[in-house]
């Protein structure tokens, strides 16, 4: 079976990054590391030094993790995407939609949440530092298993 391992993101500015998806969405650091390696060519990245930051639950391997890629100084930064980032729309995020836009909203994060219920699930879209979120209500993983279901 094919998994989504992770979903990378690449952000002008880590600590910016790390205060909405950390301290406002939740999320746990798993990793924080600066790699070494053919980014450029890989990339189209502008050095050969990547810091690489993955968020997720530390209690649940299988949940998927956001990672923030710093690709060096913002300012100096080819503005065209990289290969990684051509086509993504936003991260859908399962969680408790009213707890996590109350956080966010008290550290002054995220922007005016934009809400739709559909099927009965809540949904909103928020704006992290770097693109759009999506949060989903926790309980429409019983949509996803019914359209799993043969």
């Amino acid at each position: 079976m094919t998994l989504v391992h992770h979903t990378a993101i690449r952000v002008k500015q880590v600590e910016r990054s790390l205060r909405f998806w950390r301290d406002g969405m939740g999320f746990k650091v798993l990793m924080d590391r600066t790699f070494e390696g053919d980014w450029p060519t890989l990339l189209d990245a502008p050095s050969r030094s990547l810091r690489s930051v993955f968020l997720g639950d530390p209690e649940r391997a299988d949940s998927g993790v956001v990672e923030l890629v710093d690709l060096g100084d913002a300012a100096t930064q080819d503005p065209r995407p990289t290969s990684g980032s051509a086509g993504l729309m936003l991260v859908s995020i399962m969680t408790d939609v009213n707890t996590t836009i109350g956080r966010l909203g008290a550290l002054g994060l995220g922007g005016e949440p934009r809400r739709i219920t559909v099927g009965g699930v809540q949904m909103c879209t928020v704006v992290d530092p770097d693109g759009v979120v999506e949060l989903v209500e926790s309980r429409a993983t019983r949509n996803l298993e019914r359209l799993a279901s043969p």
